[in-house]
Formats: structure tokens, C-alpha cells, sequence
């Protein structure tokens, strides 16, 4: 045989299957790159569902394992079912013995296979959060834990970081103050108590799996050997002790892939670490990064300017998102007089954009705080558009506002019998079921009403004495506050009400995460009623309300927080209240500093990223917070925005400074927008207000650097951290880190 003759025939190049010819180079790479740990950074739109089922199928196509040998794990229900269904639809074939689910619910799987190892039974049951909350006031009153002071509530969120950190009893160190230093023994009792009712909550799943591992090492060899490779969708979502069993899991083999965003980690209230992403490469040497950058979703104006915002974090691992699409239209810039201005702007927009041909559906308004909703669903309802609340209730039909409602209502009108049980208890006052009871008994035997049917029961002997102590502070209450009706406003009363009661406190001592927006709910609510003549308009106003948002149906448009939105997308998408210390929000700015903001940053940039043809920013020169008029600035975020991609459309005099975006305050040639040229009284009161809050600036071009102690007229003392375009960064004294205009604050 000839040289020639031996010589291989030349190698023809085999058709790529079907779940790797329609990717891109990146995200081809991100799913054959099989072996040891890769970490997927997949910038929003990227197609990250996409590489994660392409990866499924790739491994098992490629038989580098049998389905019962990989786990992927998602963080909802729902990511789950896509992903399975998709990854059958690749394969041809239903994908069984897959470890395909939630991190609860594979943790639940395992954990019922040895639940003798933490004292269970394998029949276990997983407690809800009422059953949670209930055995949790049982082992606080044990305790003798004060329920006013410390509610369950805010105990059972205390349990759950400890849990969400990977920390058992024995594991915690400084417990702190709550329950008066006595959590860490409520905690105690509580696992103790769920031990032996054969219980376990959605944080034992997790933290029984650790304990498992960490002392039966036979066991966690047995997983670390069947899990030859684990997908993690959401990475930067994941806590602390997520993060511990995923490590523990992947140490044999390491073929550990975790898919995520960091410029997406907006969950940290919640538990979620970003510092698990931001250290991959450390914790797993060798691992390789996989960028996905091209996006299928936003047009290039869109991202062009949600990367230039993002860029000013410093806690990322950086890429910069790009796209094939057509250049659409820039992001939108609008600066309104006010928040109502604000609400009837966007309705008309939306009314415009219906009338062009525009799906409702395919609308969004993605507001900071849940509180904001409420001036758009007015709006709407009276504009007869129609919408949805996503993520929450409608604003009316929220529990705070319901309960303050039934207050105000039971105020209003003495005989409403729905108002009166809903509130006779809450908060707790020591009225149970048994003297719920006697009243019902006594309103029907006799067909009155309950607050009737209690001012007769007070004067025997039929309830206890406790009962009949609490039922009667709380009539006299109630009596007390329908003599200050005629003397004081209504939005006064309501609020006397609300603290009075110790509605407004139970929410105060309440450190569960959705707490600080109820209480802004709440002040919202308040601030609603003083459009209106007194309280019997107001609740009728209400009533009107919820019975036409009951009505609305089909196409809608969807309306909710920033939070909800994430991993949604709509062609047109409004960011409403763009201003300090709305967005950003000053509580976290306050909480947590720099961390904050970058947090608050990650969200804008999440809500700039949701929108696939038109973005729509806007900010309001004025805003009514908590009954107040104030004037506000445009939030630091709208400086990030890259000019060559933003379009300014702002009343006259409302419009930002060329220089850093700093607002221009009311000048000389103001002109009213044209609901206020109808309501001249309406545009004294706002003048008014505004000089009240934001006097003529004393000390135009005087600069500053940091270091400078200055001074500021409703803030105090504080020392210059940075000046930037006409706005300073400041550390007051006493209110903390604040973003003004230079030219109100003097040198000290």
C-alpha cells in the first residue's frame, strides 16, 4: 500500500444536532464546555433558558450521564415545568429520573430518604407560614415573650436569616435583641417543638440537608457520587445555605454550572448573597466564564443605556450587552410638575399608544414602591382603562389598607358588622373566639348590631373579665374617635385612629420585609383622603372603586413594583418616580450604603432591561409624600443615562441641568402645565409649598469639595462626600447620607 493509499480520508464535518444550530458562538461555548465549573453570566434577554435546557440535553445526547445522575435546580415551580418541557421537546422523550426542580423541593426529596438522621419520620409535614406563625407564638408566650412588643411575625423572620445563613441552634453566635435577647431560646424550642410533631419548615429542608451531610459523610458521599453534573439557574439569587449545599453536593466531580446575572441581584431582603457569584472563580479554581451578551430582547438605544447605568456599579464582574436589532427609539425622559401630572401623562400615553394599535398587554408601568400603584389605578379607573396588579393586590384590596379601611369605616358608621369583626382584634387585644362568639349570639338573638350587641355584653358578667376589659377599651376608643369627627380634618382623625389603635405600632414592630411598605401604604392611604371633602366621601370614593376594578377584564395593562418584574418583558415599559430617595430608596440607601445603591442601581438597570422596543423614564418636580408636599430632585440614575441614547421631554422649567441632570428648581420663566392653568388655586398652594420647602438657593456658584463641613436647611450639619455636576453626596450628622443640590447647602 502506497503513502497515499494510507493516508485517512479527510474528515467531513457533521451536521450540528438541532439544540446546538440555533445558538450563538457564546452560548454554543456555555453548553459544551461540560467538564469542571463554568459559570454562565447571562446578561438579561441573553437566552440563558435557552443554554441551560441546550446543556441538559448536550449531556445526556453526548451520554456523560444517565438522567438520574444530573440535578438541575431552579427557583420557582414554574422556571421548572418550562425548562422540563423544553429540555423533552429537544430529546424527543419524556426526561425521566431528572433531579429537575426547586432547591425545596429536591432538598425535600433527599431529606425524606433520611429523615431519621435529624429525628424525623420520612412522612414528615411542611409546616405553611400559618402554622409557622401559630407554633411560634405558642413558644414565644412559653417564654414569656411580650406578643405586643415582639410579634411572631417578626421572631419567625429572625428564625428564617438564621436558617437562610445555614445556622442551626448550636450555630448561632450574637443573637442580638429580639425578643429582648430571648430568640436564640425561641429558636431553640421552636426546632425542638417541630421535632416532635414530626414538622419541618421550607428553611429545614435546606438546613436538615446540611446537617445531614455534615455528619453522615457516607451520605453526602453517596449524592456527591450520584450528581455527576448540577445546573443552577438564578445564581444570584441563591443564599447562604443554598450556596454550602450546592458546594457540598459538587466536590467530587465539580461539574457544577451556575447560570446568572449579576447586575440582576436585586433579592438581598430576602436572603439572596451576591457575593456567591461574585466569588465563583475563587471558590471553584479553574472555573471557566461564559459571557452571554447578545440579546434578542431590547433595542440598542435600550440597552446602550441600561449598560452605561450599570457600568457606575463596582461590585460586578462586568460585560456589556449588544444587539442586531434596529435602532428603535431612545429612552424617553419626561419631567412632570407632580405625581398626579405624573399618573395622567402616562394614562395618556397609554391611551395614544392603544389608539396606534398597541396590545394593553404588552404595557407595563414598573413603579419603585407599592405604595405608588395608587395613583395610577385611579387614573385608570377613571379613564376606564383597563389593568392588573402584578405580584400583590390592587391597592384597596391590600390587607393594611383593608384593615384601616374597616377602622375608618366602623368610625363612619357604627353598625357596620363586617368592619367590626374584621378589626375587634387587630391588633391582638385579648378578644378570642369565645367572646366573637357571645356577640354573634347576642346580635342575632336580639338583631342588632355587634358594636351594639358589645356595649350590652360589657355591662354583665357573661365575659370573662379580661374579654370584658379589652371589648370595653375598644368601644370607648371607638366612641372617643366619632366625637372628634366634627373637630378635626378627616385625614387627622384617620391618622389619630390608626396610631391610637396600635394598628400603625403592630406594623412598626413588625421586621418582616414587607413591613416598611405597608407602613408606606398606610401613609399613602392617608394622603389619598385629603382629596376629598371628609370621610363619608372618601369611603364612598373607595367603594366606587372596587366595584368597577372588579369589572375590568381581557386586555390590560400590568401594573407593578420593580421586583415583580424581573424575568418579564413587554414592548413598552413606563419607570414612574425616578427621583431621590424614591428610587433610589433612602431606607436602603440608610441600611446599607453603598451596597444599597448599587442594589437600587441593579434594579433600574432590571427595569430598563424589561422593556423590548420603548423605555419611558420620568420623575415629578414635586411629590406629595406621606400628606406632604415636597420637591424633589431627579434621581442620580438619570445622570447615568448616556445623552446619545435618552431624549429630554420635560414642562418648561422642569428640565434637568445640562450638567449632571440636576434639576432647575422653579425659575423665573416657569409656566403651569395646563391642568394647573385650569386650577389657578391648585398652582398657588403647589408655588406655596414649594418655596415652603425649597427656598431661592443663597450661594449660586459657590463649589464645594469633599471634605467641605456644610450646612443645610433641613438637614443640618454634614460633611461633603462627592460633588458631581451640581449635585453633593453628604453625610449629615444626624440624617444620614443625602443627595442635594449645591445651592442649597453653605459652607459650615
Amino acid at each position: 500500500m502506497s503513502e497515499a493509499d494510507s493516508k485517512p480520508a479527510p474528515a467531513v464535518d457533521a451536521p450540528l444536532p438541532p439544540y446546538l444550530a440555533e445558538l450563538n458562538e457564546a452560548q454554543r461555548h456555555a453548553v459544551e464546555a461540560v467538564d469542571g465549573p463554568v459559570l454562565v453570566l447571562a446578561g438579561a434577554g441573553t437566552g440563558k433558558t435557552r443554554v441551560l435546557t441546550a446543556r441538559l440535553a448536550h449531556i445526556l445526547a453526548t451520554r456523560r450521564a444517565w438522567p438520574s445522575q444530573i440535578v438541575a435546580v431552579t427557583f420557582t415551580n414554574k422556571a421548572a415545568l418550562e425548562m422540563r418541557e423544553r429540555l423533552e421537546r429537544l430529546i424527543g422523550q419524556a426526561a425521566e429520573g431528572l433531579w429537575l426542580g426547586t432547591f425545596h423541593a429536591i432538598a425535600a426529596r433527599i431529606l425524606r430518604r433520611h429523615a431519621e438522621v435529624v429525628g424525623l419520620k420520612p412522612n414528615f409535614t411542611i409546616l405553611d407560614t400559618d402554622d409557622q406563625l401559630r407554633l411560634v407564638k405558642q413558644v414565644s408566650a412559653a417564654e414569656g415573650v411580650d406578643e405586643k412588643r415582639w410579634p411572631a411575625r417578626t421572631i419567625l423572620a429572625g428564625i428564617e436569616r438564621w436558617k437562610d445563613r445555614g445556622l442551626t441552634p448550636d450555630k448561632v453566635g450574637d443573637a442580638g435583641d429580639l425578643a429582648d435577647g430571648r430568640a436564640l431560646t425561641i429558636y431553640r424550642r421552636y426546632q425542638e417543638r417541630l421535632q416532635t410533631v414530626n414538622a419541618a419548615d421550607f428553611g429545614d429542608l435546606l438546613l436538615h440537608n446540611l446537617t445531614i451531610f455534615q455528619t453522615r459523610p457516607e451520605i453526602a458521599a453517596e449524592y456527591q457520587e450520584r450528581f455527576r453534573y448540577i445546573l443552577v439557574d438564578e445564581y444570584q439569587d441563591t443564599n447562604v445555605a443554598q450556596y454550602l449545599w450546592l458546594r457540598l453536593l459538587a466536590q467530587k466531580y465539580k461539574n457544577l454550572c451556575c447560570v446568572g446575572d449579576d447586575d440582576q441581584s436585586i433579592y438581598s431582603w430576602r436572603g439572596a448573597e451576591i457575593g456567591n457569584i461574585l466569588r465563583f472563580e475563587k471558590d471553584f479554581p479553574g472555573a471557566q466564564i461564559v459571557r452571554l451578551e447578545q440579546n434578542y430582547r431590547s433595542t440598542p438605544h435600550i440597552l446602550a443605556a441600561a449598560s452605561a447605568l450599570i457600568a457606575k456599579n463596582e461590585g460586578r464582574l462586568g460585560k456589556t450587552l449588544w444587539t442586531t436589532a434596529n435602532e428603535g427609539e431612545r429612552v424617553l425622559l419626561r419631567g412632570l410638575w407632580d405625581g398626579e401630572e405624573e399618573a395622567r401623562w402616562i394614562g395618556d400615553e397609554i391611551e395614544a399608544l392603544q389608539r396606534k394599535g398597541e396590545r394593553l398587554s404588552q404595557i407595563a408601568i414598573l413603579v419603585r414602591a407599592g405604595f405608588q400603584t395608587r395613583e395610577f389605578e385611579e387614573r385608570f379607573i377613571q379613564m376606564g382603562l383597563a389593568y392588573r396588579v402584578v405580584g400583590g393586590p390592587r391597592f384597596y384590596e391590600r390587607q393594611e389598607i383593608r384593615d384601616a379601611l374597616a377602622y375608618l369605616r366602623l368610625v363612619n358608621q357604627p353598625a357596620d358588622d363586617f368592619a367590626f369583626e374584621r378589626i375587634v382584634n387587630t391588633p391582638r387585644r385579648g378578644i378570642g373566639t369565645q367572646t366573637l362568639q357571645a356577640l354573634h349570639h347576642l346580635a342575632r338573638g336580639e338583631r342588632i348590631a355587634l358594636g351594639e350587641a358589645a356595649a350590652k355584653l360589657i355591662a354583665t358578667d357573661e365575659l370573662k373579665p379580661a374579654a370584658r376589659k379589652a371589648l370595653g377599651g375598644f368601644l370607648t376608643d371607638l366612641a372617643r374617635w366619632r366625637s372628634l369627627g366634627p373637630a378635626v380634618p378627616h385625614t387627622e382623625l384617620a391618622q389619630i385612629v390608626l396610631d391610637e389603635s396600635g394598628y400603625t405600632a403592630m406594623w412598626q414592630a413588625d421586621k418582616s420585609p414587607d413591613a416598611p411598605g405597608r407602613l408606606e401604604n398606610l401613609k399613602e392611604l392617608v394622603a389619598a383622603m385629603d382629596e376629598f371633602e371628609n370621610l363619608a366621601g372618601f369611603l364612598d370614593h373607595v367603594s366606587l372603586v372596587m366595584e368597577n376594578a372588579g369589572q375590568s377584564g381581557g386586555d390590560m395593562v400590568s401594573l407593578m413594583t420593580l421586583h415583580s418584574a424581573k424575568g418579564l418583558e413587554f414592548d413598552i415599559v413606563f419607570l414612574p418616580g425616578w427621583e431621590e430617595g424614591l428610587f433610589p430608596n433612602q431606607r436602603s440607601l440608610d441600611e446599607r450604603g453603598m451596597k444599597g445603591l448599587e442594589e437600587e442601581r441593579r434594579l433600574a438597570y432590571v427595569g430598563l432591561t424589561r422593556a423590548k422596543r420603548c423605555a419611558y423614564v420620568s420623575y415629578a418636580a414635586n411629590r406629595r409624600i406621606h400628606g406632604q408636599w415636597q420637591t424633589t430632585l431627579p434621581s442620580r440614575f438619570i445622570a447615568d443615562l448616556p445623552q446619545d441614547h435618552t431624549e429630554m421631554n420635560a414642562e418648561p422649567g422642569l428640565h434637568p441641568r445640562a450638567a449632571g441632570l440636576a434639576p432647575a428648581g422653579l425659575e423665573e420663566d416657569w409656566q403651569p402645565t395646563p391642568l394647573l392653568r385650569r386650577r389657578p388655586e391648585l398652582a398657588r398652594l403647589l408655588m406655596q409649598a414649594h418655596r415652603e420647602v425649597m427656598p431661592p438657593p443663597p450661594n449660586t456658584g459657590v463649589k464645594f469639595a469633599a471634605g467641605d463641613r456644610v450646612v443645610h436647611r433641613k438637614f443640618g450639619l454634614g460633611t461633603v462626600r462627592a460633588s458631581e455636576g451640581g449635585k453633593l453626596s453628604i453625610a449629615f450628622d444626624q440624617a444620614g447620607d443625602k443627595m442635594v443640590m449645591d445651592s442649597f447647602v453653605e459652607k459650615a
